[in-house]
């Protein structure tokens, strides 16, 4: 059996991409919102606004979720750097754990995130 070392500098490679992944997620939703501000105006039918509503709760959420992954990887970014400054270049098992999980968790808001866009550019391109 082959062991694979996972060390500081994969860990710290993966963050960055994903950091930059979900800070190009919190400028997209920042566009979305203002398309949905756009629909707003020029609709007064209560199931467009409805899905207004609906989908600016989504944003909501998506934003929110964000946050909290960004905030996770800067816990662990601060975690890699106290092993670096001690001279260790690999993690606990829990820390490999947590990424390994944080990965899944990334996964799966990823294609939350894409559903929501999918709807979003069909419900916009028939609303403006």
């Amino acid at each position: 059996m082959k062991t694979q070392v996972i060390d500081n500098t994969s860990l710290h490679f993966e963050h960055v991409n994903w950091k930059n992944e979900l800070l190009f997620w919190k400028d997209e939703i920042k566009t979305f919102q203002k398309r949905l501000e756009e629909v707003v105006v020029l609709w007064t039918n209560k199931d467009v606004l409805s899905k207004v509503d609906q989908f600016q709760n989504n944003l909501i959420i998506h934003n929110r979720k964000i946050a909290e992954m960004l905030e996770a990887i800067e816990a662990h970014e601060h975690n890699i750097a106290q092993h670096l400054k001690a001279n260790e270049d690999a993690l606990d098992i829990n820390y490999i754990n947590n990424h390994l999980k944080f990965r899944e968790e990334l996964d799966t808001e990823r294609k939350l995130y894409n559903d929501l866009k999918k709807r979003f550019f069909l419900f916009v391109s028939k609303s403006l």
